[in-house]
């Protein structure tokens, strides 16, 4: 049964990682003739293509990949769960579990784009409103509240990241969710790590400054 449960976790952490590793941003911006890693930041998240095409292009990237994260939970991590009806709630619980952490993965690092991708913001917010609904307001709250502030997106997640498991554990989740959260919130600080040295050093890129549509990536801000 053990090797059945296994196939089982393998299964849903492909195809959840499939699923997070179609590449939203790149996609959409070759369809206007643009490749987004040559322009901007050179992220393929939401936050570039915000700046770079504008705002109807970054939400729609925003969105889908929000919901690559949401839909590989409560799909790919439903039908595995209850492809083990039968077994004890502890290890049904886990595949949603697996599923989000594996769409995260794609997305940060898609198979199609040689393992390079965006920073995981949207699609790990899609997967705490799947996982952690009342976090996932609270964390949302702080990065509302960093980012009308300081209007930078990467201070906001890596604040909203930061918040993650502090708000999963006073919320009572459980020992397993919150191993979930430190590790997507560790996951995301890891992959702002270049804006954190910018912050310290006064030169990241400030929300509302205009488009650079043509000039070379530098790793800025991205979801």
């Amino acid at each position: 049964m053990l090797r059945v449960e296994a196939l089982g976790f393998i299964l849903v952490a492909i195809a959840a990682y499939l699923l997070g590793s179609i590449p939203t941003g790149y996609l959409v911006a070759r369809a206007r003739g643009v490749d987004i890693r040559a322009v901007g930041s050179g992220n393929i998240g939401a936050t570039n293509v915000f700046r770079t095409l504008g705002r109807g292009p970054g939400i729609f990237v925003l969105v889908v990949d929000a919901l690559k994260g949401f839909v590989a939970c409560r799909i790919f991590g439903t039908l595995g769960a209850a492809w083990f009806a039968g077994q004890s709630g502890s290890v049904r619980e886990f595949f949603p579990i697996v599923a989000g952490l594996s769409a995260v993965l794609g997305h940060n690092y898609t198979c199609w784009l040689g393992f390079k991708g965006g920073k995981g913001i949207a699609t790990s917010a899609g997967v705490l409103l799947a996982l952690f609904p009342k976090a996932f307001l609270a964390v949302l709250g702080v990065w509302a509240l960093v980012f009308a502030v300081g209007r930078y997106v990467s201070l906001a997640s890596v604040a909203a990241a930061v918040a993650l498991p502090v708000a999963v554990g006073l919320l009572g989740y459980g020992v397993e969710r919150l191993v979930v959260a430190v590790l997507l919130s560790v996951l995301a600080i890891y992959k702002h790590k270049s804006n954190i040295q910018r912050l310290l050093a006064g030169t990241e890129h400030r929300f509302g400054k205009p488009r650079a549509s043509a000039t070379p990536p530098s790793s800025a801000s991205g979801t």
